[in-house]
């Protein structure tokens, strides 16, 4: 007990294995933010009913996912490794990872932009509807989580050596996308200009993880800076759009 103790937790004497701790689980929880932004769009196409339970089980399949992920961290790490060169650069099953996962972002993101701005008067909405069920939401929740957990599980192995805060850090970020899918899918659902933003938001995440793939390292402060600057300004206009609701509401008592 007191050799797996030493082997495993010994960070937790040190102040460098609780800074590696936070800083892991900052990490993971950003990351988390490009899921739940997928997760809510994906999911508020169900009906009402299945919702909740479709980001439940999806985020719960994805921890599952992960944990087993790094089980087999010594080989997660082997895939940055060279498989073969094109177009005058090398690319590893990591860069074909996030070329598939960012290719399929893109794809996802402009097929529901041009289902919002053209819906074909409700008809593809009712398709849909139809065609998407809680099975089919979970898989396409799975398979964007495949290419966020290789990648993040790669950079983790870069920033620690500790096994157990990998655990923790991933059952931490779990957990707070758990607390905020509900709240989230709602809102979006809710506000329709939201939805376009948030569709705004993969589309730019498929991009960097194109550009990621062809070795042109986007910082991730500079994505997320900016997802932050246009939900402020998304955020006045739905305030400013509610004030004009309420100044209205107030006239047409008066007269």
């Amino acid at each position: 007990m007191q050799a797996f103790w030493a082997e495993h937790f010994s960070f937790v004497t040190s102040v460098e294995g609780w800074v590696a701790l936070a800083t892991l689980v900052a990490m993971e929880i950003v990351l988390g933010i490009d899921n739940l932004i997928f997760i809510s769009i994906l999911s508020n196409k169900l009906p009402m009913v299945d919702r909740s339970r479709a980001r439940r089980l999806g985020i719960g399949a994805a921890l599952v996912m992960r944990l087993l992920l790094l089980a087999t961290v010594s080989y997660i790490a082997k895939l940055t490794q060279p498989l073969f060169e094109a177009f005058g650069q090398s690319f590893s099953w990591r860069d074909l990872i996030l070329l598939a996962g960012g290719l399929f972002l893109v794809w996802k993101a402009t097929k529901e932009i041009h289902h919002t701005v053209d819906p074909d008067d409700g008809k593809e909405n009712m398709v849909g509807q139809v065609t998407l069920t809680v099975g089919g939401a979970i898989f396409q929740i799975l398979l964007l989580d495949l290419v966020f957990s290789v990648d993040s599980i790669i950079t983790a192995v870069g920033m620690t050596d500790h096994l157990a805060i990998m655990y923790i850090a991933v059952i931490v970020a779990v957990a707070v996308m758990l607390f905020a899918a509900d709240p989230l899918g709602k809102f979006i659902a809710a506000n329709p200009s939201i939805v376009m933003l948030a569709l705004g938001f993969l589309l730019m995440i498929g991009m960097t993880l194109i550009a990621d793939a062809f070795q042109f390292h986007v910082p991730r402060g500079y994505v997320y800076a900016a997802m932050g600057f246009s939900t402020l300004v998304e955020v006045l206009n739905l305030l400013a759009r509610r004030a004009r609701r309420r100044k209205q509401a107030a006239g047409e008592t008066l007269h």
